[in-house]
């Protein structure tokens, strides 16, 4: 007995997921990253546990942000600058997650005998992975395709009628001067 080939999810539900899996993401960053706005402030700094589920609710949203983006894409082949900008939101995040686990990592000022803390050096750290987070995923989005954002090149973005569009090569014939007429 054969089955049925399994299909793809539809962009839709795609689409969904993807903002679903964001909001979650957003909010467990947001229960890492200012926990006094849930009431769960046990401690003037920040710890182990607190840069643990910033950096694990910013992986669930740049997650999330994966599968929107690629869902917009529809049947569209992506381009070059696509697949750079999804490579580089996830090296904006391995840079922000061993940033913010640098200690834990043995890479930070306080060692793993001490007690890790997140210093200013991590936290500009994982800033700056956030931005490359963030270029990345502009640089994915599919609304960039076929469109000249800062009036730059205009010869590169004009649409063309192709050498066999049907209206071009009709006015081409009723004036008589087609290009592939065969001489005789």
């Amino acid at each position: 007995m054969s089955y049925p080939a399994p299909q793809a999810p539809s962009r839709t539900l795609k689409k969904r997921l993807g903002l679903f899996t964001a909001s979650v993401g957003f909010l467990i960053f947001l229960l890492g990253a200012t926990p006094q706005v849930f009431g769960l402030d046990r401690s003037p700094v920040v710890g182990f546990v607190q840069i643990t589920v910033f950096i694990l609710g910013l992986g669930l949203l740049g997650l999330g942000g994966y599968f929107t983006l690629d869902a917009l894409w529809r049947d569209t082949p992506k381009n070059i600058s696509a697949d750079i900008g999804i490579r580089l939101a996830g090296t904006g995040y391995v840079i922000a997650l061993t940033s913010g686990l640098a200690d834990v990592f043995g890479l930070g000022t306080r060692p793993l005998p001490s007690v890790p803390f997140f210093g200013y050096w991590q936290g500009a750290g994982v800033l700056i992975g956030q931005l490359i987070m963030i270029v990345g995923f502009v640089m994915f989005s599919p609304f960039w395709v076929r469109r000249n954002p800062l009036g730059l090149w205009p010869r590169l973005f004009k649409t063309r009628p192709s050498k066999s569009s049907k209206p071009a090569r009709a006015k081409a014939e009723r004036a008589g001067t087609t290009k592939n007429k065969k001489r005789r």
